[in-house]
């Protein structure tokens, strides 16, 4: 079924009408590139999880590990 602009969706709270590139300060993606550099997603196995009680005990580990294996870094 297709849906007119003067259809009334109920869910539907933005408006054809709302022009955003005219707003100030508003920038697509602006905090983007922060926001990826700062946060690090690290999905652990289940066997591997099981073996730590939380983030702080998993940080630790990793932190102990790191400095008896230290990791070379390559310039950008």
């Amino acid at each position: 079924m297709e849906t007119s602009p003067d259809t009334n969706d109920s869910n539907d709270e933005l408006r054809p009408q709302y022009d955003f590139r005219a707003l100030r300060g508003v920038v697509r993606g602006k905090y983007a590139a922060r926001y990826k550099e700062r946060l690090r997603v690290v999905r652990l196995a289940d066997d591997v999880a099981a073996a730590f009680a939380d983030e702080a005990a998993v940080n630790a580990a990793l932190r102990e590990y790191l400095r008896d294996h230290p990791i070379e870094t390559t310039p950008a």
